[in-house]
């Protein structure tokens, strides 16, 4: 099938082929992107979504453990880097710079005269430590800089070095090593395990113990003591019970007993404290029916700030440690909260926050005044509080009578008639979908017309580990019935256009647009897959060692018959036939979880049977896009598609 009714730039890599006049009126892709069959993008498109695609965040990545400073991630080129904030409102003074974007980073914590922290290459999440010099912002490679992970650096009390998790010893396990970081050599074997989801929680006070977790899958998780000194590992939790939560396990005040939080003996995920000798757990956040998303001790450990997900909202709760007394903090935005941590002196929080119209920024919680200072800015571009859409919580019935929910975010009401709806699908497949900051999606809602639905079907997280587990296994078709579903729902819409929907995701929400795409042909315009997955057998088989076994829990062992039969036969990959409507494919060449390969074989099919299909990848990307010229592209080639495939 040809496609009409617009100039198509041929395939090629970077610069080739465009002409002198075209490069003057059409956005040209860089060259680490490489494209199939993606329609000329007008220059004047890009200066009208421009508005929408300057914002920017900060979230919090330490806090100085002597002085008043603290070290954001936030944007001012091309990708995330380090900055220095030293009072409130103050200047951001970067302090990396790379081309590639710096995730996380950690002070030594006795005086602060240098950071750890993480980054990879072109997006293959082998995340390698650095030692950064504040002085001077020199960078020193601590690990191997090859193919493993590592990461979850855990400070011993003096300083004088840190345990992490890497994997560098096989690919697939992810050991604990130490090393003296101004000693590098010295890195040793701490523990060696197996499996790829075992991390740090925690350090006791005289360096002899670390709490360890180890994740099974998002509905099970276990914890343990590793003595130091012997080298010996200890069971906290029982390793034979299954499908329960017990993790971010923290040392108490009180001796041989430890925070975590669990979901134990309830549909939610609940603070609580367990003792060590006797193993009773005690639980202290009943009264609330939601999950503990997170915690944070303060210093004196006499205090514990944490935030909760309340149908897709956070809030933020103080507890007296002692009478484990708690109450919300009220004077916060409705909205998203994460990052929130002491400051060494026991007298503030910092705390990250945005709402449906503000980016993330640091704030800055004084527990005795209960004023809060906010402490970073970060500009929205031109973007106006009038452009941006607020999101509404919406519930519909699905097949089997179970109630999912989403988030609706209205087309603006400058546009009359049914609008079009475009439905993005969250990854995970345990993610959720919150009440968050629109961005540059804004763009649709306003200059489009579109409205946008962010549902949260069965097995996302937030609403119960029963939900959580309602997509496992052979039950994976289920929550693509929830999108038909949802189908239905919109259909009854005064205010929505049945004949004019899209769907779109990311990773597992990849799959859910491929899925949906052959399942409901007739009920979609189009489809556009980010990094999603074409066929679980041949995912399963290639995704990265570290994270195979944890996949297999949640989706199924591909390596027994009726599983993979069962994956055969529900793969978008063997029922391109049955997708009728054009289909945009978006991929990193580098994605260690959801390998290229996923993509190439889904494109290839549909190429092949004449269906229409865009075809973008970047050279330089992993698992979704983190660099801004390619971010830039990729919105203007979606709203091109858009404007071919879902309005006209």
């Amino acid at each position: 099938m040809k496609i009409k009714f617009f100039v198509l730039i041929p395939t090629f890599v970077g610069l080739s082929f465009v002409h002198a006049q075209q490069k003057q009126n059409y956005i040209v892709p860089n060259e680490n992107l490489i494209t199939e069959n993606i329609a000329a993008i007008p220059s004047e498109l890009a200066s009208q979504v421009k508005k929408y695609s300057e914002s920017r965040g900060a979230t919090l990545a330490e806090i100085h453990p002597t002085r008043n400073d603290i070290i954001i991630n936030t944007r001012f080129g091309s990708t995330s880097q380090l900055h220095l904030v030293s009072q409130p409102m103050g200047a951001r003074k970067q302090i990396t710079f790379f081309d590639e974007p710096v995730s996380g980073a950690t002070y030594e914590p006795t005086k602060g005269e240098y950071l750890i922290y993480s980054k990879d290459i072109g997006g293959n999440e082998f995340g390698q430590l650095f030692k950064l010099d504040l002085k001077t912002l020199q960078s020193t490679l601590l690990t191997d800089g090859g193919k493993s992970q590592n990461g979850g650096v855990t400070w011993r009390e003096d300083g004088k070095g840190f345990y992490y998790s890497s994997t560098k010893r096989n690919g697939g396990d992810r050991d604990i090593y130490y090393m003296d970081p101004n000693n590098p050599s010295s890195n040793k074997l701490i523990l060696e395990v197996k499996g790829g989801g075992w991390g740090i929680h925690d350090i006791s006070k005289d360096n002899k113990q670390l709490l360890v977790g180890e994740g099974i899958s998002a509905n099970e998780s276990h914890l343990w003591s590793l003595d130091l000194e012997t080298g010996k590992l200890t069971e906290i939790t029982d390793r034979k019970s299954k499908s329960i939560v017990q993790t971010n396990a923290e040392y108490s005040n009180t001796a041989d007993e430890i925070w975590y939080v669990t979901d134990r003996d309830n549909e939610f995920e609940r603070l609580a404290t367990l003792n060590l000798k006797t193993k009773k757990t005690t639980y202290h956040t009943s009264k609330i029916p939601w999950n503990v998303e997170r915690y944070s001790l303060s210093e004196d450990k006499k205090t514990i700030v944490f935030i909760t997900n309340e149908a897709g909202i956070n809030k933020m709760y103080l507890m007296n440690t002692g009478d484990k007394s708690y109450s919300e903090v009220k004077n916060i935005p409705i909205g998203l909260i994460a990052g929130a941590d002491f400051t060494k002196d026991n007298q503030s929080i910092f705390f990250v926050q945005s709402t449906a119209q503000s980016a993330a920024d640091v704030y800055k919680l004084n527990l005795k005044s209960e004023k809060i200072e906010q402490w970073t800015s970060s500009e929205l571009g031109e973007m106006q509080q009038s452009d941006m859409s607020t999101p509404k919580f919406i519930e519909w019935k699905s097949f089997d009578n179970l109630m999912i929910s989403g988030f609706y975010y209205p087309a603006s009401p400058k546009f009359t008639g049914k609008r079009p709806v475009l439905i993005n699908i969250h990854g995970g497949p345990e993610g959720q979908s919150q009440a968050s900051f629109l961005g540059s999606n804004n763009y649709y809602t306003n200059e489009m017309g579109v409205s946008l639905i962010f549902p949260n079907v069965r097995g996302s997280s937030g609403f119960g580990k029963t939900f959580l587990a309602k997509d496992n296994g052979f039950l994976r078709e289920d929550s693509v019935k929830d999108i038909g579903a949802l189908l239905d729902w919109i259909a009854l819409q005064p205010d929505l256009d049945k004949d004019k929907i899209m769907i779109m995701g990311g990773s597992y929400g990849g799959y859910m647009s491929l899925a949906t795409a052959y399942h409901y042909a007739d009920k979609l315009k189009c489809s556009v897959d980010v990094v999603g997955i074409s066929n679980f057998n041949t995912f399963l088989k290639n995704t990265e060692e570290y994270r195979r076994d944890l996949r297999r829990v949640e989706y199924g062992d591909e390596r027994e018959e009726k599983m993979a039969a069962f994956f055969e036969k529900m793969a978008p990959l063997n029922n391109t036939d049955k997708i009728k409507k054009p289909m945009f494919i978006i991929q990193g060449k580098n994605d260690p979880r959801v390998p290229v390969t996923e993509a190439i074989q889904m494109r290839d099919k549909l190429k092949a049977q004449g269906n229409t299909v865009w075809y973008l990848e970047a050279k330089d990307e992993g698992h979704g896009f983190k660099k801004k010229a390619n971010i830039d592209y990729q919105r203007l080639a979606v709203i091109r598609f858009m404007q071919e495939y879902l309005l006209k």
